[in-house]
C-alpha cells in the first residue's frame, strides 16, 4: 500500500484538445500509453469478460453498485471496480459482492508489479505507472484470472457459440465486470475497455483544474468513454451536458438512451428518506416496482440509469428480467452515502464533496429534517469548492464542527474556519476540532435526541469516521444500517 501511494496521482500539465470541440483543460491526466502497454503485457485482461463502463460527476458509484446487485441477482459472478475507497483499499476491487482478500490483493499486486519492472527495464515504459493505473491493471488482471489463492466459484466459460454473451475460450474469474471511471473519462486508465453499455451519470462542476471550467468541457471529457457503435445510457440533466453527449453519440454512431425519455416514473413516494416508485418504459404500460434502500431523492435517478442499462444488457442477450432488476436494486448496499449510523440523535455519514452533492444533501434535509436542529461535521480536500459548499449548507445548521480528513490533500480545520465561518447564521455555533473522531463525538454531544448530525465534505472523511465507528466498543456502538 505504501508503495502504491508513493507513485502519485494521474496528473499531468500538458494542455490537450478535448472532445466535442471544447477547449482542453489547463491540466490533464496522463494519456493511455502506460496502461495500454501494461495491459498488453498482461494479456489484455480487460477483454476477458463483458463489461459496463460508468463516468459522471456524481452518482457513478451508486449506479455501479445497483447494476452490480442486479447482475448478481440473476446469478452472474461480477467484478466491480470503484474509487476511492472508504476504509480499505481492498474495497476498490470486488468479486461477487466481496472485497478482494489481502492475500489476493498481494498476489495480484506482485504479478502486476513484476510485469511493470520488466517493462521499465526494457524501456517499453517511459515512466512508472501511477497509483491509479496500477490499481486499474490489478482489477483487469484479477477479474480475468482464476489462478490466485482463495479463488473459488466462477470457472471456464465454454467456447462461444453463435449468440452467446460470453467471450470465447477464456477461463474468467468473473462473468461480467463493471468499471467506474476514476476522474473524467477520455484519459482515464479504465478507458481501455470496450463495454456492452456505457453509462454517463450526472455532470456538474468538480475537478475543474483537470477537466475544464465549463459544463461543456467537463461533459466532453466524460463523453470520451463513448466509442464507435456504443450503446449509451445517460442520466445527465444539464442541457449543456446532454448536448455534448448527444453530439458525441452522433459522431460515434452510438445508440443513446436518456433516462428522462426512456423511463416513466409514477407514484414516487418517500419512506424514512428512501424512495419507492413504479417505473415503466416510456412506450410501455408494464411497470417495475422499485424500492430503493439508499436514501435521497437523487438515488432515484441513479436507479433509473442502472435499470436502463440492465434493459439494454437484456437486449444483448444477458438473462436479466424485471424481477431481477427490482430485486437487485432493493438489495443494493453502498456505504458512506447518507449512511445512518444511529438514531436519537440520527447520525449520518455522507461523502458529499462538491456543490452538486451539497445541493442534494440540502434537499434531503428539507425533505426529512425540516424544523429540526442539524449539527454538521465538515472536513474537505483543499482543492474543493469549500466556500461555495459552506454557503449552501452552513446557513441551515445549528452548529458546525470543522475537522480534517486524514489525507495530505486535506485543508486544515483552521483554514476552513477562516474561509467559511461567515456563512454560519448569527445563532450558529462553530468549533474547530482537527481529529475527526473527536469532532464527531463533540457534534453528537451537542445534539438533542430529536436532532440530526451529518458528517460530510469528503469520502475520505466518511471513511475515517466509518472506521472509527466500527471500532467503538460493543457497549457504545449501534449497528450501522440504512435509513430504512
Amino acid at each position: 500500500m505504501r508503495y502504491l501511494m508513493s507513485l502519485g496521482k494521474e496528473l499531468a500539465a500538458p494542455r490537450q484538445p478535448a472532445l466535442g470541440g471544447a477547449a482542453g483543460a489547463a491540466a490533464q491526466k496522463f494519456d493511455l500509453r502506460n496502461i495500454s502497454i501494461l495491459a498488453d503485457r498482461l494479456g489484455d485482461p480487460h477483454r476477458a469478460s463483458p463489461c459496463v463502463h460508468i463516468a459522471g460527476t456524481n452518482g457513478k458509484g451508486s449506479t455501479a453498485a445497483m447494476l452490480d446487485s442486479i447482475l448478481r441477482a440473476v446469478g452472474l459472478r461480477t467484478g466491480l471496480y470503484t474509487s476511492p475507497h472508504l476504509a480499505r483499499i481492498n474495497e476498490r476491487i470486488r468479486v461477487a459482492g466481496e472485497d478482494i482478500s489481502d492475500a489476493n490483493f498481494a498476489a495480484t499486486f506482485s504479478r502486476v508489479h513484476a510485469f511493470i519492472e520488466v517493462l521499465l527495464a526494457s524501456g517499453s515504459l517511459a515512466a512508472h505507472p501511477t497509483y491509479f493505473e496500477c490499481l486499474t491493471a490489478m482489477a483487469f488482471d484479477f477479474f480475468a484470472s482464476g489462478c490466485h489463492p482463495e479463488r473459488t466459484g466462477g470457472g471456464c466459460h465454454p467456447e462461444r457459440s453463435e449468440g452467446s454473451v460470453f467471450p470465447a475460450s477464456h477461463c474468467a474469474g468473473v462473468d461480467f465486470a463493471i468499471y467506474e471511471v476514476g476522474m473524467g473519462g477520455r484519459l482515464d486508465a479504465t478507458n481501455l475497455v470496450v463495454p456492452e453499455v456505457a453509462i454517463i451519470t450526472q455532470i456538474d462542476f468538480d475537478h475543474e483544474s483537470f477537466l475544464g471550467h465549463s459544463i461543456e468541457e467537463i461533459a466532453a471529457e466524460k463523453a470520451g468513454i463513448i466509442k464507435p457503435g456504443a450503446w449509451v445510457v445517460s442520466s445527465a440533466e444539464r442541457p449543456e451536458a446532454r448536448g455534448v453527449i448527444a453530439r458525441r453519440c452522433a459522431e460515434q454512431h452510438a445508440r443513446l438512451v436518456e433516462v428522462d425519455t426512456a423511463c416513466a416514473v409514477e407514484n414516487l413516494r418517500a419512506e424514512n428518506g428512501c424512495y419507492r416508485a413504479d417505473v415503466s418504459h416510456a412506450h410501455s404500460k408494464h411497470r417495475i416496482a422499485l424500492a430503493l434502500p439508499l436514501p435521497g431523492r437523487y438515488q432515484v435517478r441513479n436507479a433509473l440509469a442502472a435499470l436502463a442499462a440492465a434493459r439494454l444488457l437484456a437486449e444483448r442477450g444477458f438473462p436479466i428480467d424485471d424481477a431481477a432488476i427490482a430485486r437487485g436494486i432493493a438489495l443494493t448496499y453502498w456505504p458512506g452515502r447518507l449512511e445512518l449510523l444511529q438514531q436519537n440523535p440520527a447520525v449520518f455519514l455522507d461523502g458529499t464533496h462538491n456543490p452538486a452533492g451539497a445541493r442534494a444533501l440540502l434537499a434531503f434535509w428539507e425533505e426529512n429534517f425540516s424544523g429540526r436542529c442539524i449539527h454538521l461535521v465538515y472536513g474537505a480536500m483543499r482543492d474543493k469548492a469549500v466556500d461555495e459548499i459552506a454557503g449552501l449548507l452552513f446557513p441551515f445548521v445549528s452548529s458546525v464542527t470543522l475537522t480534517e480528513p486524514g489525507q495530505p490533500r486535506a485543508i486544515t480545520a483552521a483554514e476552513l474556519a477562516r474561509i467559511a465561518s461567515h456563512h454560519l447564521p448569527p445563532t450558529g455555533r462553530l468549533e474547530v476540532i482537527p481529529a475527526p473522531a473527536e469532532a464527531l463525538e463533540h457534534a453528537i454531544s451537542l445534539a438533542a435526541p430529536a436532532d440530526a448530525v451529518f458528517a460530510t465534505g469528503s469520502l475520505y472523511l466518511a471513511g475515517d469516521l466509518r472506521r472509527y465507528w466500527l471500532s467503538r466498543s460493543v457497549e457504545t456502538q449501534p449497528a450501522i444500517r440504512s435509513v430504512s
